[in-house]
């Protein structure tokens, strides 16, 4: 390995919260918590492995944040009691105590939530099905339920606990930072998306209007935390259920939702695509994490996607990102940073472990 890998491990800081180095595990969905909510003996152990391998970062799966509508999965952990919360002191303490920076990623599932203790029924933005199929690793099956159109006091309500619950995981669970999660199809993305978003409100019509349950959310968890807690939001043009979306006004659009999100102040924005170094619109064009760099040049930027190999993390650096988050790579290589810097060779990810479901296994703790 000839590639010169020092900007991967340069220092950096996010709103004066000092990160060791540019390499972060990516939130990934694994249910493995207990069917209230709350996190695990075994989630402890293998966050724990993440930043005793040297990352700088480790970001969390999404966590549910009200009792109402926002559970997705199974076995998916929560953040909306202080019993979930006090839960998680452990899984926190143990990233902290390798040096690394704990972000806690809050989630709304709306329409495409799997499953909820809590409610039978699901809310979207509109009464519109969901594309695709329910994720059989995530104990999915067949269609999404017909959502209904959610009401301005439901939305209300929503931002209330995404608030409340990024409090409890600062001040109860102890995180370094919160992450909103504005992405991959999920209840906040489910407004900005034109399709999903036929509403004819102030939520809904043109882009500036279906950012805004992203950007009222944001600002209601900056409010209840203060200035000094870092605050990002993830953002992606491609969904679990639809992976292959643009955006209809392409860079336009981008400029409306990066340069919105930079307005508001947002500390880091964490964008994702399915391979993040390629052009998000035109061939030759730009790539996602170049045009958030672009519109919001105070942000930090975390780019997701494919980015395991070390030569394209490093020219992602060149491209817009402070921050690589890896996913796959992460699973098949906990330890990924020391065996870069190691000079290494890194295992290639085995799909097996997400199936047949992709709770954690045994075998990856033993890595």
């Amino acid at each position: 390995m000839d590639i010169d890998i020092e900007a991967l491990f340069a220092p950096i800081t996010i709103n004066g919260h000092a990160v060791k180095n540019r390499l972060s595990v990516a939130p990934m969905t694994r249910i493995s918590a207990t069917e209230d909510g709350r996190a695990t003996e075994t989630m402890i152990r293998y966050y724990e492995r993440f930043a005793r391998g040297g990352f700088g970062t480790v970001i969390t799966e999404g966590i549910y944040t009200d009792q109402a509508f926002s559970q997705g999965y199974v076995q998916q952990p929560g953040m909306t009691d202080e019993v979930q919360a006090n839960a998680w002191k452990p899984v926190v303490k143990n990233i902290k105590s390798h040096g690394a920076f704990a972000i806690a990623q809050m989630m709304h599932a709306g329409a495409i939530s799997q499953a909820n203790r809590f409610r039978d029924t699901t809310v979207g933005p509109s009464s519109v099905q969901p594309k695709g199929e329910q994720m059989t690793f995530y104990h999915g099956n067949g269609g999404y339920a017909l959502p209904a159109a959610i009401t301005d006091e439901q939305i209300a309500d929503t931002i209330a606990g995404m608030a409340a619950s990024a409090a409890r995981a600062i001040e109860v669970a102890g995180f370094d930072a919160i992450e909103i999660h504005g992405a991959n199809g999920y209840l906040l993305d489910q407004f900005l998306t034109d399709y999903t978003n036929t509403r004819a409100d102030r939520w809904g019509g043109v882009t500036e209007n279906r950012v805004r349950l992203i950007l009222e959310t944001f600002k209601a968890v900056r409010g209840k935390l203060g200035a000094k807690t870092p605050v990002g939001v993830r953002i992606s043009q491609g969904k679990v259920n639809d992976y292959h979306h643009k955006w209809a006004d392409a860079e336009r659009d981008a400029e409306i939702i990066f340069g919105g999100l930079a307005d508001a102040g947002a500390d880091f924005i964490h964008v994702t695509e399915f391979e993040a170094w390629k052009p998000a619109f035109a061939p030759g064009g730009p790539s996602l994490m170049n045009l958030a760099r672009r519109y919001a040049p105070k942000a930090v930027i975390l780019a997701n996607g494919g980015l395991h190999n070390v030569e394209q993390a490093v020219e992602a650096l060149d491209d817009g990102a402070d921050i690589i988050a890896i996913g796959r790579g992460a699973l098949a290589n906990p330890d990924l940073p020391k065996r870069l810097l190691d000079r290494g060779a890194l295992n290639d990810f085995d799909p097996t472990i997400l199936g047949p479901i992709a709770n954690i296994k045994e075998s990856e703790l033993a890595m």
